[in-house]
């Protein structure tokens, strides 16, 4: 191989190395507005398969189902497709769970549920003691900002809850105070990816009014979701 072949092949390499190792995207176009979500490369079966989801447009005309205010707003039920108005919705979900991804090979907690987080849902510990993620529903936490204080009380409630592996760390409470969320939920729900860009239409969903099951009066509807590709 001569000297030029071989400069433009290392060249080919060095620009393919980056592509391969792209952070994923994916952008949630609804009624209220575009919310764009960025995927953990940590979390990797709850990565791909939201990404496989979105690739069959599962997410596509499903609503905000369930959207509590200082809280989360919560999707990606099937059954809200076309359901009417007033209708209970929740239920709805895929025909397999994902298995949980909330600690590093150290057993550190991977990522916290600061505002903006993305999360799966998932069936409680009674029926679902593994934690496992639901296949489809996920929701993206909005939360509130916390004393001291309260955050020391949520950490010894949490440490309990997840057998002392998540602890309340300096880095913790100064994210929980400063930027708010909803810790208590920590090591307990699987949090892969996060709002980089939209998080005031997350603010306006959380705002608006629902029914007696969380339901938006008015609802909320992911119009499309695809992935952003670099």
């Amino acid at each position: 191989m001569n000297k030029n072949r071989f400069l433009m092949l290392a060249l080919a390499l060095t620009m393919l190395i980056p592509a391969m190792g792209q952070t994923k995207k994916v952008m949630l176009e609804t009624t209220a507005g575009n919310i764009l979500l960025t995927l953990y490369d940590d979390t990797p079966r709850h990565r791909d398969n939201f990404l496989k989801l979105v690739d069959e447009q599962f997410y596509d005309s499903l609503l905000f189902h369930r959207v509590i205010k200082n809280f989360m707003i919560q999707g990606g039920d099937p059954d809200s497709k076309k359901a009417e108005p007033g209708v209970t919705l929740g239920e709805g979900s895929t025909d397999y769970t994902v298995e949980a991804e909330f600690f590093d090979g150290e057993g550190h907690l991977l990522h916290p549920h600061k505002r903006g987080a993305v999360a799966m849902a998932r069936e409680g510990d009674s029926e679902n003691p593994e934690r496992r993620s639901s296949g489809c529903q996920f929701y993206i936490v909005w939360g509130k900002t916390y004393a001291t204080q309260q955050l020391y009380q949520i950490g010894d409630k949490v440490e309990a809850q997840t057998d002392h592996r998540v602890t309340m760390t300096d880095e913790l409470l100064d994210l929980y105070r400063k930027v708010g969320g909803v810790p208590h939920l920590d090591g307990q729900y699987t949090v892969f990816g996060e709002v980089t860009e939209g998080l005031e239409v997350v603010d306006r969903i959380q705002q608006v009014q629902t029914d007696d099951y969380d339901r938006p009066i008015d609802d909320v509807r992911i119009l499309r979701a695809y992935e952003v590709k670099p």
